[in-house]
């Protein structure tokens, strides 16, 4: 398979994830759980049979700053899990991709990256368009607003994962990720015990067929496709494949969940999607320079 056929097949597939979710009768906690203890077997299934040995460079100090940076993304999961419950599949996908335009915020103080004036437009812009998603009477209601406020959430541990990920550059991504779930299932593990067990033994087949899909399919198989990707396309070309995900995911919620989106609010999503983008492909090229 090509590895652009092998990208779009991964965001597509990340952006119908909420189908799947939303017929999981399980706390969010426990589907996120249940997500990484899946795709941490498929992921090992993978490396044994593809003959990939562990990367031998990684200090115990990478690992162990994987297994944090893992810890988020458990959380990240749970988080963007709540947010479908309380808020459309698109608002929530829209406030969890508001991520990259905190990364453009604090690259500059925390890496002393320097923003052009067409970068700071971006992120601009990028502002005005999660302005517009939220702004519109969404907030009104109490559960929406909840909603947003988890998506937001998960945004925030989405960036603190990519800005956490710069520090292990040498590390590889199936390595990489395959540490990053070890973590997230010991976090998710522990808040489980401590608030009451696992429901999985009661769940209805339904829910341990859509949760095996999750598991097997949109994060083990998945994120296995995406990172072999990646490591043969351009980053121009990866950052602008990677917004296929919330495309995809707001065409689920208009057409399958059939949840209304007003016309304020997609031309909002249209500049958070399309200036966070183009900040992407604008960094690419000038990391290329």
């Amino acid at each position: 398979m090509k590895p652009q056929m092998k990208n779009i097949l991964a965001m597509t597939a990340f952006g119908t994830i909420s189908i799947f979710v939303r017929n999981i009768a399980l706390s969010s906690m426990e589907i996120a759980f249940w997500r990484g203890a899946v795709a941490i077997v498929v992921l090992w299934l993978i490396k044994k049979f593809a003959h990939r040995q562990a990367d031998r460079t990684i200090t115990g100090k990478q690992r162990g700053f994987l297994i944090i940076s893992g810890m988020a993304v458990g959380l990240n999961w749970a988080l963007l899990f709540m947010a479908y419950e309380h808020t459309s599949v698109a608002i929530a996908t829209l406030a969890y991709y508001f991520a990259p335009v905190i990364v453009i915020a604090l690259s500059p103080v925390l890496f002393k990256e320097r923003m052009t004036l067409v970068q700071l437009g971006c992120f601009i812009m990028a502002t005005a368009g999660l302005v517009m998603v939220i702004g519109t009477g969404e907030m009104a209601g109490t559960d929406n607003a909840r909603g947003i406020c988890y998506g937001l959430a998960a945004a925030a541990f989405y960036a603190s994962i990519i800005l956490m990920n710069k520090a292990v550059p040498s590390v590889s991504g199936l390595e990489r990720t395959f540490i990053q779930f070890t973590g997230a299932v010991a976090l998710l593990f522990v808040i489980l015990v401590a608030r009451g067990g696992f429901a999985i033994f009661t769940a209805s087949f339904s829910s341990i067929a859509n949760l095996l899909v999750v598991g097997v399919f949109h994060t083990g198989l998945c994120y296995w496709l995406y990172f072999a990707s990646i490591r043969e396309l351009p980053g121009q070309q990866t950052a602008i494949l990677s917004y296929i995900d919330p495309f995809v995911a707001i065409l689920v919620s208009v057409f399958v969940f059939r949840e209304p989106i007003r016309v304020i609010q997609g031309i909002g999503a249209g500049f958070i999607l399309g200036f966070t983008c183009l900040y992407e492909v604008l960094k690419s090229r000038s990391e290329r320079t």
